[in-house]
């Protein structure tokens, strides 16, 4: 394989950027660009070492100044020679650094290169890499504990070891139906049943935290709505932390979907403050009122909010019945709690049992949504310690293998024969394998890559 290289810190100004290089001859690109003061040369230095020195370009001239470190193969991230080079933090500088690796005979990386090398020289699965990108899109605890557990190797241990059990039944399966004459020990049924149900429970567990990985990861479409004048603007702006929302006493000032992201807990809600759903004459308005129902289709939860200082109207039953019939996660808050009160929680029971009673100008009151969302998505129930999230490629390969476990099992149940559970117990195993990447595809390879940043 070629040499490679690529900038491996953010294209921004920033106090260093780090330029990557991996492959056989790394260390003698890198003694073409950077030349130490701290030691004799670059191609004496040992692996997990650095030197400080000079980046200079082919005339002589220097560069910058900055640390080299080298990792000699098979002790490096690649499993090859690889050569970090740290500089100053200047996009100019940064860029013409990763020039001169290339001019020197390095080719530019492409996406996920680096780690994609990894995989083919066996220091990492491909479940392993998959959790790299997970690592650095980690936006929660609960995702970043996941990622690490998943880099760590506890995906693929948990589904390596179903799938070994399986190739084992599998072998036990085919020696004892081509060779009868042989007298082997005949294939239990009970037994097989048990290792069935195991391997059944571990893709179910798999599927079943699927979904709330999801919304840890990618966060939750959140709608807010309510007649105008409620304080969903007011309650936007307190979620934030900032004001965003335009807040006024005028009904209508909301015209427009305004969205953002507000870290809530371990959740990443994507908020949409939308126009007050109400029947208007305004045209603008009418269009505002218009956009907000489709959001409330499409959305994930709703978050209904009422003034708890006036009796519900007509407009407000509406809105009620309206996300009752879209059948929507919904979360009820009774705004304006510093009010006297008009409105009970009890007089809402017919539509949620998910309610809160706040004042959005009190900031402390962030707390009871949060306590509240995470008790919608029973964020209780995770132990971050063991709980694995697959991304989706790992669910779809969980979800084939579940399918074809449950019917062998059911298969057996029925009184099939060993050779018709035979051929659906292959079919789960090489699921699997595919999910760890024993026997993945060099497309689906290619894929999971193309997800990844440059200089990783």
């Amino acid at each position: 394989m070629s040499d490679i290289c690529a900038i491996s810190t953010p294209i921004a100004e920033g106090g260093i950027s780090v330029i990557r290089i991996s492959g056989e001859n790394a260390v003698s690109i890198a003694a073409k660009v950077f030349y130490p003061t701290t030691c004799e040369s670059v191609e004496k230095m040992q692996g997990y070492t650095c030197a400080y020195g000079s980046i200079k370009d082919s005339g002589g001239r220097t560069v910058d100044d900055g640390v080299l470190t080298v990792f000699r193969a098979p002790r490096s991230y690649t499993g090859e020679n690889v050569c970090e080079i740290s500089c100053h933090g200047g996009i100019y500088v940064t860029k013409k650094v990763l020039r001169l690796c290339i001019d020197n005979g390095a080719q530019p990386a492409q996406r996920g290169e680096f780690t994609k090398r990894a995989l083919l020289n066996g220091k990492l699965s491909l479940t392993q890499a998959e959790a790299v990108m997970d690592t650095i899109s980690a936006q929660g605890e609960y995702a970043l504990a996941s990622a690490n557990l998943t880099r760590e190797g506890r995906l693929f241990g948990r589904i390596h070891a179903v799938s070994d059990r399986l190739i084992k039944i599998l072998g036990e399966l085919a020696a004892w139906v081509d060779y009868p004459e042989d007298d082997l020990p005949e294939v239990e049924e009970d037994a097989l049943r048990d290792s069935l149900r195991a391997a059944i429970a571990v893709t179910g567990k798999i599927l079943a935290d699927y979904d709330n990985g999801m919304l840890l990861k990618n966060g939750i479409d959140t709608c807010i709505a309510g007649k105008p004048n409620v304080g969903k603007s007011t309650l936007m702006n307190m979620l934030l932390g900032y004001d965003r929302s335009i807040v006024t006493d005028i009904a209508g000032t909301t015209r427009d979907v305004i969205e953002e992201t507000a870290k809530l807990g371990e959740l990443m809600l994507k908020l949409s403050d939308t126009a007050g759903i109400r029947d208007t004459d305004d045209r603008v308005e009418k269009i505002g009122v218009e956009i907000a129902r489709k959001k409330l289709e499409g959305c994930m939860l709703v978050m209904e909010v009422f003034d708890t200082s006036s009796p519900l109207d007509d407009e407000d039953i509406e809105l009620l019945e309206l996300v009752k019939s879209l059948g929507k996660k919904t979360l009820i808050i009774l705004n304006k709690s510093d009010l006297e009160a008009a409105v009970s929680a009890e007089d809402l029971y017919g539509y949620s049992r998910n309610i809160v009673q706040i004042s959005a100008k009190n900031d402390g009151d962030r707390d009871k949504v949060r306590a509240a969302v995470e008790g919608l998505f029973s964020l209780g129930d995770y132990d971050p310690d063991s709980t694995v999230f697959a991304n989706e490629r790992q669910k779809a390969c969980a979800e084939a293998a579940h399918k074809h476990l449950s019917a062998a099992l059911e298969a057996l149940d029925m009184g099939a024969t060993l050779d018709a559970v035979t051929v659906m117990i292959d079919s789960a195993a090489n699921s699997l394998l595919e999910l760890t990447g024993e026997k993945a595809t060099e497309a689906v390879v290619n894929e999971v890559f193309s997800k990844f940043c440059v200089g990783k």
